[in-house]
């Protein structure tokens, strides 16, 4: 099953705000075993919102969602993953309670008037608990106002003091049986003095020898800020997959470039994901 990231916001895509999310999702799956496969950009356009919905839950894909689950204006997510479902909107009971509990623990100690539930504002709070019908809760240690999943969908607010440890729940609560079933390795070298167009017949015969490897090339035109050996024109250039395999695969690499004439400096080994 693969892994997506649906993050979405007008304030990410105007830069009134820079993402910290895909950085964090990325490395609270490494931690795990797991990887990101896809991530996608939505401003707060409710069209737009509900096409990008109904695509990934088409895919099978784990995807976790951040933002836009609150219960302003501009707040549309709840709502657009109930048309990509075609299911009705309802309050869930359980988030109704946390919501309330919110309400109770914030109302001011020794005011003279007791909580009022049912003021315009407080109903208006339980919003934030109108889901897709058939959703479960996500519990928020922060402030307890639930976030929500549907299937292997999983949606949390944008701000990441709560998202994060929400989306850490989701993985270890409903998805610890996929935790480092696949073991990983990465190999790379950084290649001077050769272009991509010299490289790439061996990155295709690499690919073609060793079945399950995948070879990556991240050119640089040189960082002179760096300086040394960075301030050059060079290939960030490896292989990935199973270790053993990954492995024997970066023998064969290291010898072609060698072959090729690359001024080569070996990068320092990612250490391997456990099975």
């Amino acid at each position: 099953m693969a892994f997506g990231v649906i993050i979405i916001g007008d304030e990410i895509l105007s830069g009134r705000r820079t993402d910290k999310h895909l950085q964090k999702v990325i490395e609270l799956l490494t931690a795990r075993g797991l990887s990101l496969a896809w991530a996608e950009y939505v401003g707060d356009e409710r069209e737009r919102i509900t096409a990008t919905l109904r695509r990934s839950f088409a895919s099978g894909d784990i995807v976790f969602s951040t933002g836009g689950i609150g219960a302003t204006p501009d707040d549309h997510t709840r709502q657009c993953a109930a048309a990509a479902l075609e299911v009705p909107l309802e309050l869930h009971p359980e988030a109704a309670e946390l919501i309330r509990e919110r309400i109770r623990d914030t109302h001011p100690a020794g005011s003279p008037h007791p909580v009022d539930l049912n003021s315009p504002d407080n109903l208006h709070r339980l919003n934030m608990g109108v889901f897709p019908r058939g959703a479960s809760i996500i519990p928020n240690g922060y402030n307890k106002i639930p976030g929500f999943s549907v299937g292997d969908h999983h949606f949390v607010p944008g701000f990441p003091v709560m998202a994060w440890p929400m989306i850490e729940w989701v993985l270890d609560t409903k998805y610890a049986h996929l935790h480092h079933q696949t073991p990983h390795a990465e190999r790379s070298l950084f290649v001077f003095e050769l272009p991509e167009s010299r490289l790439t017949p061996l990155m295709e015969k690499i690919e073609a020898d060793f079945p399950g490897v995948r070879v990556f090339s991240l050119p640089s035109v040189g960082d002179a800020e760096k300086g040394g050996m960075f301030a050059r024109r060079h290939i960030d250039l490896g292989v990935k997959g199973e270790p053993e395999a990954v492995a024997a695969a970066f023998v064969k690499l290291r010898e072609g470039v060698h072959l090729l004439g690359g001024d080569i400096v070996e990068a320092e080994p990612r250490p391997a994901s456990p099975a």
